[in-house]
């Protein structure tokens, strides 16, 4: 694959809100993956960890978000305190408090988290992305119900530090 279709993916990646793009052709297999604003390339010879997937949970279908002002929860970031901090969405996808329907959630209001701790899934386009707390503390408020479509950048959790 040639140097400008990798840039033309790559920005198409940045457009969508991707963070992972895999495509093979005749040519090869190339894998391209973005962490925040870098971007890697993983060569069709290289070896690496298989990326945290789960088994897509089954919800009952999703009410339609049309517009932020439809009274869904998380349209408006609520108002913090100097010890709260939001957990905003990575990506654009579909929300999910637990791993299956069977599941128990990951977190609950008022639960502690520790750095590091799984708090929900984002699922986008049949990959489930694990969303982890970026520092400890408590969960003071969950701000979208399961199976809510997100945008990037939109509110999820609200975390007291501690």
């Amino acid at each position: 694959m040639e140097v400008r279709e990798l840039k033309t993916l790559l920005a198409l990646m940045q457009d969508f809100g991707l963070v992972e793009l895999e495509i093979e052709d005749k040519k090869g297999k190339v894998r391209l993956v973005r962490a925040g604003v870098a971007s890697a390339i993983e060569a069709p010879a290289a070896a690496s960890p298989a990326p945290k997937t789960l088994a897509a949970p089954q919800a009952k279908a999703p009410k339609p978000a049309s517009s932020a002002s439809n009274g869904t929860r998380g349209a408006e970031s609520p108002t913090l305190t100097e010890s709260q901090k939001l957990v905003v969405s990575p990506m654009v996808g579909t929300f999910y408090r637990a791993a299956s329907p069977d599941s128990d959630p990951f977190v609950e209001e008022g639960d502690s988290v520790r750095k590091g701790q799984a708090l929900c899934i984002i699922e986008a386009m049949k990959m489930m992305n694990e969303i982890e707390a970026d520092a400890g503390g408590r969960i003071v408020r969950i701000l979208c119900e399961n199976g809510q479509p997100i945008e990037y950048g939109q509110p999820l959790m609200v975390l007291e530090l501690g």
